[in-house]
């Protein structure tokens, strides 16, 4: 059974501390705190120009990125903790496209609490490749810095429960419905391989066929099962957690994986929106970034939150001895596109 390497443990070079969060008044405090969609959505309304990303601190609280006082008071209005901050969303993002030459390789996404541009390199980078990086980030003023991961960044292949097609090995993601028609989602890099899709290596139990498939850029797959095969056998959970619905993920939030080569480990989302360019081929945008380790084989399988469906696994650098980065593709685009939803 062949397999692509996944996960990944960093080491941080030149973090800088940036923003001074804004203090909460008795007013603000008897509010009700503001949650993860009510953030997303006032981060939105300000606009990329006056805002820097949102994410929860270690005591709970969600932090709003802002760069002028205007700015800051509508947050604390909301019932948030505005933090004022250098860069904007705008430049960061314009930063970042001036930086990202496709470098095989390499992760990149805007961290909102450094309030930089994050660059993520693997040891496959070196000689002119990894120096010009590293004079672009010194040239950037402390608005990016460079974390070095210890092992290469790719998609994982080898297979949550295990599904099997041609030679490779995923997970299976979420079990989703479109009225009384059943599917499973998992990764695109590995509904690209194969049409039919089985439940054991030997290919002698047959779940379904692909019906829609979407990598590089995207990372999505969708398998309709056989209308032979028994709805009583196809369940809406994971493992034992039932999935109710499915949402969009924040920085900080507590997440939980599931694979059919490590089973489930928990971590949080470190970063959102991170464009990954994975070794051998293939990028990848707008994924969700977690420190929650995965290796060959979990590549498919989901990411979520309690009841919360957030993403199915598409790659990273690492391992579950030693720690690792996992990035996911949010689920929510693959349910929109293909007009399916979780159970």
């Amino acid at each position: 059974m062949r397999t692509i390497r996944l996960s990944a443990v960093f080491v941080a070079v030149a973090v800088s501390a940036v923003g001074t969060a804004l203090a909460v008044t008795p007013a603000d405090a008897a509010r009700a705190p503001l949650g993860a969609d009510g953030a997303a959505a006032l981060v939105q309304s300000l606009g990329t120009t006056r805002t820097a990303g949102a994410y929860r601190d270690a005591g709970g609280r969600m932090i709003i990125n802002v760069t002028d006082a205007a700015a800051a008071a509508k947050v604390r209005a909301a019932g948030a903790v505005a933090r004022l901050v250098s860069r904007s969303a705008a430049q960061l993002a314009q930063l970042q496209a001036r930086l990202d030459t496709g470098v095989a390789g390499t992760a990149w996404s805007a961290d909102p609490v450094g309030n930089q541009v994050l660059v993520q390199v693997d040891p496959t980078v070196s000689g002119s490749a990894l120096a010009g990086l590293r004079a672009a980030v010194a040239g950037s003023g402390g608005a990016a810095r460079i974390e070095y991961l210890r092992e290469a960044l790719r998609p994982l292949i080898s297979g949550g429960d295990a599904i099997y097609g041609s030679q490779y090995r995923c997970s299976l993601g979420f079990n989703v419905r479109s009225g009384s028609t059943y599917f499973f989602l998992t990764a695109g890099h590995c509904t690209d391989l194969a049409t039919e899709w089985f439940s054991n290596a030997n290919h002698t139990t047959k779940l379904g066929d692909r019906t829609g498939s979407s990598f590089p850029g995207n990372d999505y797959g969708i398998v309709r099962y056989l209308s032979t095969y028994p709805i009583s056998s196809i369940s809406g959970t994971v493992g034992s957690q039932d999935i109710t619905s499915a949402g969009n993920a924040f920085v900080g939030q507590a997440v939980s994986r599931r694979g059919s080569t490590t089973g489930v480990h928990t971590g949080t989302v470190t970063a959102l929106n991170v464009t990954v360019h994975y070794v051998g081929g293939g990028t990848v945008r707008q994924m969700i970034q977690t420190n929650v380790c995965a290796e060959p084989g979990d590549s498919g399988g989901p990411l979520y939150a309690q009841t919360v469906a957030l993403g199915l696994t598409s790659g990273g650098s690492g391992n579950c001895r030693t720690g690792g980065t996992t990035f996911f593709q949010p689920v929510t685009e693959a349910l929109s596109k293909y007009g399916v939803s979780v159970f």
